[in-house]
């Protein structure tokens, strides 16, 4: 049964770090799951305050990953109505599969930036900020993926 788990725990670990990529799987949660499942084996026994360390990190992760692509908006010039549009594009985007979640914020904040009376080339700044949001959360993603697969292979060596 060990085999099985931590062959699974593998699968869910690697879902995780290809949900950094593809935004239609939730990534850290995911690679989070493989943890766990990785410490219901008999061979791999995580302290609790390892797991619950990475429970926070997830969560964390998991409002960033919303926050940041407003953050950037602000970041680059967006108004308020611009960081409402990054919001509002994510959350569109979603219903447009992994390419939507994206662009959506990109959009949205252009969107709204022109909306709220921004010149074109101030509205596309807004915008480029949020995807430079959106690149800084799937950054932030990768490496605690990557730091979770770390300590799957580190506690099977």
């Amino acid at each position: 049964m060990d085999i099985f788990l931590i062959v699974l725990a593998g699968v869910f670990l690697v879902a995780g770090l290809v949900g950094c990529i593809v935004p239609v799987l939730p990534s850290v949660p995911l690679s989070y799951i493989g943890l766990l499942i990785l410490h219901a084996t008999d061979r791999v026994q995580f302290s609790t305050q390892f797991l619950l360390i990475w429970l926070a990190v997830v969560v964390v992760l998991q409002v960033l990953d919303y926050v940041v692509p407003a953050w950037g908006t602000k970041q680059f010039g967006g108004s308020k109505l611009g960081v409402w549009g990054s919001t509002v594009g994510l959350l569109v985007g979603f219903f447009f599969g992994p390419w939507g979640i994206v662009i959506g914020p990109f959009v949205g904040a252009v969107v709204f930036e022109l909306f709220d009376g921004k010149n074109a080339m101030a509205a596309i700044k807004a915008g480029f900020g949020s995807f430079i949001g959106l690149l800084a959360g799937t950054i932030l993603k990768l490496i605690a993926c990557g730091m979770m697969i770390y300590y799957y292979v580190a506690a099977l060596v």
